[in-house]
């Protein structure tokens, strides 16, 4: 929340609680303007920090997959599409219209997603959640606003529609994957413009990120 424009509403909200209430910030990652802005509402914090070569994607395997053209991405997901319904997973997209759109598109090809996104009301992110957490439904598509508050058992599989724009936000979206000491799978479609993109990922985490093999659904 941080990170995302909501500082304004945070510093209210701490106008209004007693001056000796005791706060703690916690986050897989801890961005620079983040540690920054925590001084207005944290007094003396004890700083307990892990570096960020010691981040560990233990447990989730990474893979990724050649595209081609941005445009091949649907098809490449409907090819996996049996494979994402064995367990649940989740979809990430960089933008909200996107994510309307991918869900508009598997709809159109007769399969079922659920979609979620931050201009959603409170009550329809709620609902959507109850079906996903629940089982009813088993692919969920979403936006990087929701990679943090995710927090479903039952996912092992995280795709990457769109490699995220901010390196940071990779970990949280896999992180949803391999919950609770359990296995995980992260899927990245790559296209020739992302390649950068991915192997600035695998140094800014010390991982390596193979070419998917053909037996993922046995990782699963």
């Amino acid at each position: 929340m941080l990170s995302r424009g909501f500082k304004d509403q945070i510093y209210d909200v701490f106008r209004t609680l007693p001056s000796d209430i005791q706060v703690t910030l916690l986050s897989a990652t801890m961005p620079a303007d983040v540690m920054d802005v925590t001084s207005r509402f944290m007094r003396d914090p004890i700083r307990i920090l892990v570096k960020k070569d010691e981040l560990t994607l233990e447990g989730i395997k990474q893979f990724f997959v050649r595209v081609e053209k941005e445009e091949w991405k649907l098809d490449t997901l409907c090819d996996l599409y049996e494979t994402l319904t064995i367990t649940q997973a989740v979809i990430f997209c960089n933008l909200r219209r996107k994510v309307e759109w991918l869900t508009d598109m598997m709809h159109r090809r007769d399969f079922t997603v659920s979609a979620m996104h931050g201009d959603m009301d409170q009550k329809q992110r709620e609902m959507i959640m109850k079906e996903f957490r629940s089982g009813s439904s088993r692919v969920l598509i979403t936006t990087d606003l929701l990679a943090r508050g995710i927090d479903v058992q039952q996912v092992s599989l995280v795709i990457n529609y769109d490699l995220p724009t901010n390196r940071e936000n990779y970990i949280h979206r896999i992180g949803r994957s391999g919950r609770f000491g359990r296995k995980g799978v992260a899927i990245n479609f790559v296209t020739e413009s992302d390649s950068r993109a991915l192997k600035d990922i695998e140094e800014f985490y010390h991982t390596e990120i193979e070419e998917m093999p053909n037996n993922v659904a046995d990782l699963i």
